[in-house]
């Protein structure tokens, strides 16, 4: 992905705002999914062929993650560390999501679409945020 192109999809060519509205993209999209995974862990466990408990521990990882991605997010500055924690996550989770799709989840067919399809979109954020990273420049770390 060139520079340009990550510029089109922040919508701004400052490094410092492209990686706090990727940040700030994956806590909205993380605290959405936890606070489904809260409300409706009895619908969507059947729908998506899993467990309701692991959907709820779900959630409930997932708004505590959120939670600190946003803070992240809401940094002028956030710290070149606490993104690269944020990217390593993300790339876990891609890893263990399909993992567990492969190795031991049995879900319904709507059930492995969105795990493939969240893993993508995980793996996606943290692409884009290490991109970001690498566009501020070296000496403001």
């Amino acid at each position: 992905m060139s520079a340009t192109q990550l510029a089109v999809l922040a919508r701004t060519v400052e490094p410092q705002r492209m990686l706090r509205r990727f940040l700030a993209l994956d806590a909205a999209v993380t605290g959405a999914n936890a606070l489904a995974y809260l409300a409706l862990a009895g619908p969507l466990g059947r729908l998506l062929g899993v467990d309701s408990g692991l959907l709820l521990g779900l959630g409930a990882f997932l708004a505590v993650y959120a939670a600190g991605v946003t803070l992240l997010a809401a940094r002028p500055y956030p710290p070149t560390a606490g993104v690269r924690i944020v990217v390593e996550a993300n790339l876990a989770w891609t890893a263990v999501s399909l993992a567990a799709l492969a190795l031991w989840l049995t879900p319904t067919t709507a059930g492995a679409v969105w795990t493939v399809l969240q893993a993508l979109t995980v793996a996606g954020f943290a692409v884009v945020q290490h991109l970001a990273l690498k566009a501020r420049q070296p000496n403001q770390d």
